[in-house]
């Protein structure tokens, strides 16, 4: 029986105890089709205002607390940008996250 996730299945991945997509690449986080308004909902410390994206700390965006492949949240979730809310478990993007983390993918 393998243990890793089968990534035909989305339930096989659990982003609450993953995070790897955000903590892959500081330039993935970036913002793409939100308004002004949705920019202003996101708390301006996580506002990487000159680059257009996500703060980050290193790769990792830093809205992102806990530890990755483990238990993660974000502290802005609920006005995450675009970007964020298209990235879908076992979709490639996340595949590749999980890969370069060394999680099962």
């Amino acid at each position: 029986m393998s243990l890793a996730a089968d990534p035909t299945d989305p339930a096989g991945f659990a982003c609450q105890s993953c995070g790897a997509c955000c903590a892959y690449s500081a330039e993935w986080p970036r913002f793409s089709i939100e308004d002004d308004a949705d920019l202003a909902r996101i708390p301006q410390a996580y506002v990487d205002d000159p680059a257009g994206r996500m703060r980050c700390d290193g790769d990792r965006c830093s809205a992102l607390e806990g530890r990755i492949g483990e238990s993660v949240a974000c502290k802005v979730y609920a006005v995450r940008p675009e970007v964020c809310r298209t990235c879908e478990p076992g979709d490639p993007e996340c595949l590749i996250a999980r890969r370069h983390h060394g999680l099962p993918a």
